[in-house]
């Protein structure tokens, strides 16, 4: 696909740097080029130079490459301009451009670009923002596999796996003539079980690159002086938040982004849950049982030493969300003159640590990695996003669907219109099938200049 315009942006973050990137796209790059530079530079070599104005006086100097259609990021003529990295630098440099004729690139044009141009499918185009939002090593690494087709591949593995069953039942009902029923055939029904085993495998695959991308939100909860501020501080390894005596110290949330093994892991300290408090103490509760709402686990941290039967947990588990699953953390474990016993609780798993002096501190770092399904990012690992997941739930329902539809009515047209809607979910994972509002959800997303 190719544009009629041509759009410039600085590459860079704002603010002062030893250098700073002007990138511009599109067809009228070489015309550009020539005036800016005075003569457009050898292609894919780099070239030192004087950036000129439109008097011929030089605006900065610096290194430009000049990349020829189709071999460049977007697939279009590409100029990028690497001067000094002062803020009046680049936009002077922008404003040169867009007097020209170029205009300002829009968050994720480039790479917008780039896919419009087949040089690289949705998935990888997510990738590179993926890449760039990257958090830790193992989340770089999990991006850069992505970027570079891994996630993708997995994904049109599938998509064929699905097509040649989706050919295989339309072959049948081309030749219904033919003596043997080939919908009732058991090889039909042991590439359905190929296929089913295929979609857990890259299901499993993208579970963990979301999970290793967006992680998962914990809030820590319980009543004032139980050490959830002092849990906090353990799983930062810092004092995030203030630890006193004094019951009520924490008023407001607290929040913390970690990571266990690669995964994210967005920590909430909140205010103790009580009754009596003064108003801005209740402000706080209020806050606390809000972001509890919206968190994938609560950790209900309890005083071993005072309170080894949990009953601050029986009096406030009614306040308590019913549809996020609860950890309850015995603290305090160096105080405790015994621990609780199995048969005093029953529902929610139970931890015993104590957040003074880190014993049991690995036993929770194990156990949130357990409930959340994360496995240590390994080589395989992959980038993935929540819509991904979604699309292979679809598209899995579909083919269930149609394996239903087969040993149940034997409906030959019903099964193959299942299996072109999972074809069609998988699709959208790499762009195949796509819309235009998509599109825009996903490429809004990036920096200007990417």
């Amino acid at each position: 696909m190719t544009h009629n315009d041509t759009i410039v942006a600085a590459a860079t973050p704002p603010g002062r740097g030893g250098i700073g990137i002007v990138r511009l796209s599109g067809p009228k790059v070489p015309e550009f080029a020539a005036i800016l530079l005075g003569e457009l530079p050898p292609a894919r070599h780099a070239a030192f130079t004087r950036f000129l104005g439109a008097d011929g006086e030089a605006l900065d100097a610096g290194i430009a490459l000049f990349f020829p259609a189709p071999h460049s990021y977007t697939g279009e003529h590409m100029l990028e301009l690497q001067g000094h990295g002062g803020p009046w630098v680049l936009e002077v440099l922008i404003e040169r451009a867009l007097a020209l004729g170029a205009r300002r690139a829009l968050p994720g044009e480039f790479t917008q670009r780039a896919y419009l141009n087949d040089k690289l499918d949705l998935a990888q185009a997510e990738a590179v923002a993926d890449l760039i939002d990257a958090g830790s090593r193992e989340a770089a690494r999990a991006a850069m596999r992505s970027m570079q087709g891994e996630f993708s591949a997995m994904v049109r593995g599938l998509t064929e796996a699905v097509i040649e069953l989706r050919t295989y039942v339309e072959a049948a009902i081309d030749f219904p003539e033919e003596e043997i029923d080939f919908l009732a055939d058991a090889e039909l029904a042991e590439r359905f079980q190929r296929v089913r085993e295929h979609f857990s495998g890259v299901t499993d695959s993208a579970r963990q690159g979301q999970l290793l991308r967006e992680g998962m939100t914990l809030v820590i909860a319980g009543r004032p002086n139980a050490g959830k501020s002092s849990l906090m501080n353990r799983l930062a390894g810092y004092e995030a938040a203030i630890v006193t005596a004094l019951p009520g110290t924490t008023r407001d949330v607290v929040r913390e982004r970690i990571h266990i093994d690669g995964m994210p892991l967005h920590v909430l300290d909140t205010a103790g849950l009580r009754e009596g408090g003064d108003a801005i103490e209740e402000e706080g509760i209020r806050r606390a049982q809000a972001e509890m709402q919206r968190a994938d686990r609560v950790l209900f941290v309890i005083d071993a030493a005072q309170d080894p039967a949990a009953q601050a947990y029986r009096e406030e588990r009614a306040r308590l969300p019913p549809q996020v699953p609860v950890t309850l953390v015995f603290n305090k474990a160096d105080l405790a003159s015994g621990l609780p016993v199995a048969d005093t609780l029953s529902g929610p798993p139970r931890l015993v640590l104590s957040a003074l002096t880190g014993e049991g501190l690995e036993g929770l770092r194990r156990h949130l990695k357990q409930v959340m399904g994360y496995e240590n990012a390994g080589a395989g690992t992959v980038s993935a996003r929540a819509r991904h997941l979604q699309a292979l739930a679809r598209a899995r329902a579909h083919t269930e669907a149609a394996f239903g539809l087969l040993t149940e009515r034997r409906a030959g047209e019903l099964v193959a219109e299942e299996l072109r809607g999972a074809q069609q979910a998988l699709g959208g994972i790499t762009g195949d099938f796509t819309t235009e509002d998509l599109l825009g959800r996903i490429f809004g997303g990036f920096c200007i200049g990417k």
